[in-house]
């Protein structure tokens, strides 16, 4: 779009405003049009009954102030105004309709009119070319100096200049070459972790390093923020999560690791487990920015992938390791949630079976649309099944000698 269609369009809308204006009265003229003509019929009718011989006034709030001509007489008046002032703004909204005569004085309007919409167009493109004047200066000079200061070689403390592998090429080339490095660097600490390595090594002997690593998060699976303008933010436990802590804590190393700002979770996390059950606590800055979204990357978790299990709602958090992921759903703030209790089964059902690759099992379950109901499912089956079995048992009959020897034997 070039700058005189843009002027045209910034100045086509404040015509149209006044054209919207226009029309408004013109339609209230048409409102009094109506009126008028009903007026008109109601003193026309009069008259005729006063030419009979019987006067009937008007049914009209006038008719108690003013007689008959007088009130015709000001109502063609009023009419011939508002049919005028109507036809001039129609004329305008809409040339092709135009009743004017094409004399001397009509002509005379329209070129001033047009005149008036060049000067005005001129205007607007000389208060466009300033913007863009001053807004490619700024650009200018911001770009200069952020060369110089993000180019410039670095200091020791004595202050001299430290050698890089830059300072062999000629000054400008010098500057450019540091100041891409820089912003590639600022790049980098924006899209990737501030570490490739997020967590201690496993514990040694004779410290206890849990079999498995349980990776959560923290915003509307522990608990759900809420915002009022009463009481502001506010933040609300999920039903179970302090039984689920202390249980989990048992088979796993319990990590917290979300994209929030640690200046929120850790407050948080503090108040929600006193007890310290868990180990570690990951924040933004531990996350990659891959697509718009603040990814977990699982593999600078400095821990075997084949024994971590992340339970997330969101899956674009976790796209990177979908294997390690086990999806529930979204708490909204609801006071009849069960969910954690039936995490909580799941998991000490996976860590007390001393799985060697947790992947194969959250790989199964992830297949269905609500894994935790296929879980509880599957217990049902297992425990009937067992019930069946020991059924069975117990109503087997015994042989007789056996039953005669342990007998026998008794003292």
């Amino acid at each position: 779009m070039t700058p005189i269609a843009i002027g045209r369009m910034l100045y086509g809308g404040s015509r149209f405003s006044r054209k919207l204006i226009n029309t408004s009265r013109a339609l209230t003229s048409g409102l009094w049009h109506t009126m008028i003509n009903s007026v008109m019929l109601q003193t026309q009718a009069g008259i005729k009954c006063t030419e009979k011989g019987v006067y009937m006034p008007p049914c009209n709030i006038y008719s108690n102030y003013l007689e008959p001509p007088h009130l015709v007489y000001l109502i063609h008046r009023r009419y011939s105004t508002c049919e005028k002032t109507s036809t001039q703004i129609l004329s305008k909204l809409f040339p092709q309709t135009s009743m004017e005569l094409d004399d001397e004085a009509s002509r005379d309007r329209r070129k001033r009119e047009e005149e008036e919409e060049l000067r005005e167009m001129e205007r607007a493109w000389k208060r466009m070319k300033i913007g863009f004047g001053v807004f490619g200066v700024g650009g200018v000079i911001f770009s200069f100096w952020a060369i110089y200061f993000f180019g410039k070689p670095s200091l020791d403390e004595q202050g001299n200049e430290v050698t890089d592998e830059f300072s062999s090429l000629p000054l400008v080339k010098q500057y450019m070459a540091r100041t891409f490095k820089s912003l590639n660097h600022f790049q980098r600490f924006i899209q990737e972790p501030s570490s490739q390595k997020l967590l201690p090594d496993p514990l040694q002997a004779p410290y206890v390093q849990p079999p498995y690593t349980l990776v959560l998060e923290v915003k509307d699976l522990l608990i759900h923020p809420d915002w009022t303008y009463q009481t502001g933010w506010r933040f609300k436990k999920r039903p179970g999560v302090d039984v689920f802590l202390r249980e989990c804590s048992k088979y796993f190393e319990i990590v917290v690791y979300t994209a929030e700002q640690g200046m929120t979770v850790f407050p948080l996390l503090d108040a929600l487990d006193p007890s310290g059950y868990i180990m570690y606590r990951l924040v933004r800055d531990s996350t990659h920015f891959v697509g718009g979204h603040h990814v977990k990357n699982l593999d600078n978790l400095n821990r075997d992938l084949k024994r971590v299990v992340v339970v997330d709602w969101d899956k674009n958090s976790t796209k990177m390791h979908p294997g390690n992921t086990f999806s529930i759903p979204r708490w909204s703030g609801n006071d009849d949630d069960t969910t954690l209790f039936d995490l909580i089964s799941f998991l000490s059902v996976l860590g007390s079976s001393e799985v060697d690759d947790v992947r194969e099992v959250l790989q199964y379950y992830n297949q269905f649309e609500e894994p935790i109901a296929k879980f509880r499912e599957n217990q049902r089956k297992l425990c009937e099944q067992m019930q069946a079995d020991e059924f069975e048992k117990l109503s087997k009959p015994k042989p007789m000698v056996k039953n005669w020897s342990r007998g026998f034997m008794k003292p």
